[in-house]
């Protein structure tokens, strides 16, 4: 098989998109050192950014999502649209790639649609447990989707699905072995549970809003915080740090110590995040953003609840979270069940499967 494959990667708008794109990436130049890989994402979106300091060449579209209100934005949606169709096609006349990658985003719906269109093979990375519309629709002529969850047939052919999970960091294959240098690394106190709080990279607001009510009930259960409240809201919450036995950080660089050191922990439900979680195996309660798409996260969320590996506590319910948590601090017996059910969602081999159905494609 020819050595200096041409591949183009389209994914990005968030980090759940962005890193496994990144991850597929950096395995493929593992296999192929000579291959050439382009990244193609949406203008303003934060891929612009995380790309090239991976080491990666990217091209922009002018694309963006449909408002789910009337905007002046959804006026200008089907230039941004044409606009972005007809610099596909031109990236893809003079890229040649021998395989197109979507792994969600706004730009991976005109970049695969264009690569469809030359002849070009494509495969789709679906992250949440409900696709979006863009990968619903390219599903259709795709070669292959890579899926994380079950009962995607009702979405895609089932002939053309594979569950590979989502590419997740590395470094969390091994956190069992990190718990002590986590707890130095964060300067815990050793007497004390630590609650690690996860909002995502730009944080959550009705997150942050319910930990912030919750300081003094922390304080009287005896737990530690180390809260990621995000790039959003550091100014708001880092006064917090003033306190004992608080640590607000509007991002976590070694997320693996921060996920060892933990005993519990309360997140978002994104893909990647659900992904992640599900291979550090700590006690988690959800409280996915009912604001994105499709409600997808409630459904990430409901996958991993059904199989009786984390908790749910929606943000209408979040009066209930005290009682919640609690609960779960009392009961030994339900955080190790919880442990171990989420342990087996696990699928740690995803980049690596994810790249051996494109080396398939590639050689056919």
């Amino acid at each position: 098989m020819k050595q200096s494959i041409n591949v183009i990667i389209s994914g990005g708008g968030t980090g759940g998109h962005i890193y496994p794109a990144i991850a597929i990436a950096n395995e493929l130049k593992l296999r192929y050192p000579e291959a050439t890989i382009l990244f193609v994402g949406a203008k303003d979106k934060m891929e612009m950014e995380k790309v090239p300091q991976a080491g990666y060449d990217i091209k922009g579209l002018w694309i963006s999502g449909i408002q789910r209100k009337l905007t002046l934005k959804n006026l200008i949606f089907p230039f941004k649209l044409l606009s972005s169709l007809w610099k596909a096609h031109s990236i893809i006349n003079t890229f040649k790639p021998d395989v197109a990658i979507g792994t969600g985003g706004f730009a991976s719906g005109p970049t695969l649609m264009a690569a469809t269109k030359k002849g070009i093979p494509t495969l789709i990375q679906e992250q949440n447990s409900y696709p979006g519309i863009t990968n619903k629709m390219l599903g259709k002529k795709a070669k292959k989707i890579c899926v994380a969850y079950d009962n995607l047939e009702r979405f895609f052919p089932s002939d053309k699905i594979i569950k590979t999970g989502n590419p997740v960091r590395q470094d969390l294959l091994f956190i069992h072995t990190k718990t002590e240098e986590g707890k130095q690394f964060f300067k815990l106190t050793p007497a004390r549970k630590t609650l690690l709080v996860l909002g995502g990279s730009l944080g959550a607001r009705r997150i942050n809003q319910l930990i912030e009510s919750q300081l003094d009930f922390f304080e009287s259960q005896n737990i530690q915080l180390i809260w990621q409240c995000g790039k959003l809201y550091v100014e708001e919450y880092e006064k917090y740090n003033k306190r004992a036995h608080v640590q607000v950080h509007q991002f976590l660089n070694r997320m693996d110590l921060a996920y060892a050191a933990a005993d519990f922990i309360v997140s978002r439900a994104g893909a990647s995040s659900v992904s992640e979680l599900c291979i550090v195996g700590k006690p988690t309660i959800f409280i996915p953003s009912p604001n994105v798409a499709e409600d997808h996260q409630t459904k990430n969320a409901k996958a991993i609840v059904d199989k009786h590996g984390a908790i749910l506590v929606n943000e209408n319910e979040l009066e209930t979270f005290p009682i919640v948590l609690e609960t779960l601090m009392k009961d030994k017996g339900k955080q190790e069940s919880l442990s171990e059910n989420i342990k087996v969602l696990a699928l740690p081999n995803a980049t690596s499967d994810i790249v051996n159905e494109i080396e398939k494609i590639i050689k056919k």
